[in-house]
C-alpha cells in the first residue's frame, strides 16, 4: 500500500518535473550492477536501496540520501523538502524507498511507477511496454 504523501508519476511526468525544477533530484535506488550495466537516467543520484547477494535493505540508505542531497545542493538547510523522484526497474523498490524517506521526515516525494525498464509484456520481458527507456528519455550505460 502506497503512502498518500508519495505521488505516483510516469517517467514522462518525472522528466517534466526535472526539466521544470532544477533543484529536483532523480534518485535511482537500483543495485550497482543494474545501474552500471542496464543503464541509468542521465544525472541520476544513485543510492541502492539494497544490493546483491543478500538483498537486505541498506540500513544507512536514508543517511546516504540526506548526505548526498546536502553535497549536491551545497547546503544542509532542509534537504527533506527537496523534490525527490525515486526510480528502480519497475517501481516497486523505489516505492519502498520513498516510503522509508517519508517515515524519516522527507516530504516532497514522487515514485516513478513505470520505472526504468517498465512493466512485463505478454512474453514476460521488460523494455517494451513503458518505462524511462521506452519513453526515449535521456539515459546512458557505464
Amino acid at each position: 500500500m502506497s503512502d498518500s504523501k508519495i505521488k505516483e508519476i510516469s517517467s514522462q511526468q518525472a522528466w517534466g518535473i526535472l526539466e521544470g525544477d532544477p533543484q529536483a533530484v532523480l534518485l535511482d535506488v537500483r543495485t550497482t550492477v543494474e545501474y552500471e550495466y542496464v543503464g541509468h537516467p542521465l544525472n541520476a543520484l544513485h543510492i541502492p536501496w539494497m544490493e546483491a547477494p543478500d538483498w537486505n535493505v541498506d540500513a544507512e540508505f536514508v543517511n546516504k540520501v540526506r548526505e548526498a542531497l546536502m553535497k549536491r545542493t551545497g547546503s544542509d538547510q532542509n534537504p527533506e523538502s527537496i523534490a525527490i523522484l525515486t526510480i528502480c526497474r519497475s517501481g516497486k523498490r523505489s516505492q519502498a524507498a520513498a516510503e522509508e524517506l517519508v517515515r524519516q521526515g522527507f516530504n516532497n516525494l514522487s515514485n516513478i511507477e513505470d520505472g526504468f525498464e517498465g512493466d512485463l509484456d505478454n512474453n514476460r520481458q521488460r523494455n517494451t511496454v513503458n518505462g524511462w527507456r521506452v519513453a526515449s528519455l535521456p539515459w546512458e550505460q557505464s
